[in-house]
């Protein structure tokens, strides 16, 4: 017989929720936001294992969102993201949910693995020179001639062939 916490290990999978908050709730207001959605996934069973706050950034199109039947369009949107583990069975609730929060642009749902999977950014030596291709004065390059008359002579050899 298996007891309610190995079957809760067998169907919980990990998870990584990206979204993006509407600006207009105020610099102090995202953590209350912040910490609703991370309350929200515990209250579903769910384990943090990585999250970001959001962070205020330009968006590359505008984004609309309908609320109390009104057109909002938005430049900007707090991002962020949590990593988190749940049973795969709470997932469709907790998207409900974050879809009925008036907070939420627009989310994300992704299946992914417990390991950090953020790149390292690559670091560059300031002395790092490329190296150009430049030709020294005392090199030449050897010049061939062109005869026309040869040229002449094999195009009109392709042509007849």
């Amino acid at each position: 017989m298996k007891n309610n916490d190995e079957e809760v290990e067998v169907n919980s999978r990990v998870y990584e929720l990206g979204y993006l908050l509407i600006p207009t709730i105020g610099e102090e207001n995202v953590p209350v936001v912040y910490g609703n959605l991370k309350e929200l996934i515990t209250s579903l069973g769910g384990e943090i294992i990585s999250d970001e706050m959001p962070k205020m950034i330009f968006l590359a199109y505008q984004m609309l969102k309908v609320t109390q039947n009104v057109r909002n369009r938005f430049d900007t949107a707090y991002f962020g993201w949590v990593k988190f583990e749940m049973g795969s069975d709470k997932i469709l609730e907790l998207k409900k949910k974050v879809d009925l929060d008036p907070n939420f642009i627009r989310f994300l749902i992704l299946k992914t693995v417990k390991e950090n999977t953020i790149a390292a950014k690559r670091f560059i030596h300031k002395d790092f020179k490329r190296k150009t291709s430049t030709k020294k004065d005392g090199e030449n390059e050897e010049v061939v001639s062109i005869n026309k008359e040869e040229i002449d002579k094999e195009i009109e050899a392709m042509v007849a062939a």
